[in-house]
């Protein structure tokens, strides 16, 4: 009882996060700006990132979007190629792979998304917090600015500050607008008058207030509390999953080094408790607490514990990326059931989209009887049927279509009015008269398979039911 009772008083800190006090009330975290290898990279990465977000929506492929997510109007452009609402099935599947994929990374690498990729953790940790870092200074200094009286330093500073942070909003509002409607429409938006778009005015105010709001305000808490990836990670973290960790058995007993004392007892450990870990920690844990939620494993830690180990004369890595059985038992195993497991699914699901996109036509053609129009019979014999197709072309093929079917000897395919023209991305409709001679029907209803010709070759097929009098 007593070893359960030390236990549960370790572990106490878990009934909390860092950024909420016992009354519910918001704790302002001020993380001190980490300086290290690792940040380094980090900027790189996100830089890239931030470029490559910034840059996509320009790029055209053949005058179209190379990358386009238009939900309203259900068609999307990925890598130039693209796909209409007939193509829902390849992004279920696609979903599924993102599903499965983000499954079998976090149980291998814990939450390093979070922290390195995550436009969340970018925006915030590189974007808005260098500006204020720029601005107020670092987190001394904005403690004392944010508690001092209103005076004219504070009032310059926190309006440059929060002008700047909505402009920002506004530039990443219309960059994920122009993802949606394409930049075309985008400038359409910005330069016609307002009457004409007053639609996408306000989903673009909409869009400026939560970019402002979650990065001026909710910070953190979109980690902490409202993103659910974090909560998976107690069902999908096992004890050989890579995270950022302390390593205890080196780093305990924890102690200030005292100068003219040359044992200890027991032996100190590798930790100083300086604390440095923590002030950076943009959620506020003490990751040597253990693996928690709220760490996004930016490893900002890693880099000011290397920092005070180097300058004490002792091994870096004190605060690393590695497993608990790398720590306690010294052992490292990215292999077993769960990942063999996720792995083979993933690797299914990545062969069945692979022979979906492969079998994907680039042209589909629906036929279908119109509706309360019943079959005639013409002086020349023949039995006709009145059709709407409607022909949905995913690719580049322009130009005229012919109908042609080998299904009934005989038959013919009049369309209604001029020519059928294939246009490139676009859903072309119209009617087209189906006659077949009487003699070759075999009853009420009839099966017919009608192929899609442009410029003689075969581009589509469709089946459809001709209905003629009851033999």
């Amino acid at each position: 009882m007593k070893e359960y009772d030390e236990i549960e008083d370790q572990e106490i800190f878990r009934d909390s996060i860092a950024t909420v006090d016992q009354s519910g009330k918001r704790i302002w975290i001020y993380p001190k700006q980490p300086v290290g290898k690792f940040y380094n990279w980090r900027k790189w990465i996100s830089y890239l990132l931030l470029v490559v977000l910034f840059i996509l929506p320009f790029i055209k492929c053949k005058g179209r979007p190379f990358v386009q997510f238009n939900i309203p109007e259900t068609e999307f452009i990925l890598f130039g190629v693209y796909f209409a609402p007939q193509d829902f099935h390849l992004f279920v599947v696609a979903m599924l792979i993102g599903m499965v994929f983000i499954v079998l990374f976090t149980v291998i690498f814990g939450r390093l998304f979070c922290g390195w990729v995550c436009p969340q953790t970018i925006f915030m940790e590189m974007v808005f917090r260098r500006i204020e870092y720029w601005i107020e200074g670092d987190a001394n200094a904005q403690r004392r600015l944010d508690k001092s009286e209103w005076n004219t330093d504070k009032v310059v500073k926190k309006t440059a500050k929060h002008i700047i942070f909505v402009l920002i909003a506004v530039v990443i509002a219309h960059t994920f607008l122009s993802y949606i409607i394409g930049v075309d429409e985008l400038y359409k938006l910005v330069t016609e008058p307002l009457s004409e778009h007053w639609k996408g005015f306000v989903a673009m105010v909409v869009f400026t207030a939560v970019f402002y709001g979650v990065f001026a305000f909710l910070r953190e808490q979109v980690c902490t509390t409202v993103c659910p990836y974090g909560r998976l990670q107690g069902v999908l973290l096992d004890d050989n999953s890579l995270a950022v960790a302390y390593d205890y058995e080196r780093g305990e007993p924890r102690g200030k080094i005292r100068k003219n004392k040359q044992t200890e007892a027991p032996p100190l450990g590798d930790c100083v408790d300086c604390r440095l870990c923590v002030q950076v920690c943009p959620t506020g844990i003490d990751i040597r607490n253990g693996t928690q939620l709220e760490c996004v494993n930016c490893t900002a830690c890693m880099d000011a514990c290397d920092q005070v180990m180097e300058k004490i004369d002792r091994p870096l890595g004190l605060v690393r990326i590695d497993s608990y059985n790398g720590i306690k038992n010294r052992t490292k195993s990215l292999l077993n059931t769960r990942v063999v497991a996720y792995s083979i699914v993933l690797v299914m699901l990545i062969g069945l989209e692979s022979f979906l996109f492969m079998s994907r036509s680039s042209m589909e053609t629906l036929f279908l009887r119109t509706p309360g129009m019943l079959f005639q019979r013409q002086d020349d014999g023949y039995i006709s049927n009145l059709y709407n197709y409607q022909l949905i072309n995913k690719s580049e093929i322009e130009g005229e279509i012919q109908f042609k079917s080998e299904s009934i000897e005989g038959i013919l395919i009049e369309p209604v009015g001029m020519g059928v023209n294939a246009v490139p991305f676009e859903i072309t409709e119209g009617a087209v008269f189906i006659k077949i001679p009487e003699e070759q029907l075999k009853g009420r209803k009839n099966k017919v398979k009608i192929e899609v010709y442009n410029k003689g070759e075969l581009v589509s097929e469709a089946n459809t039911n001709f209905f003629g009098p009851i033999k």
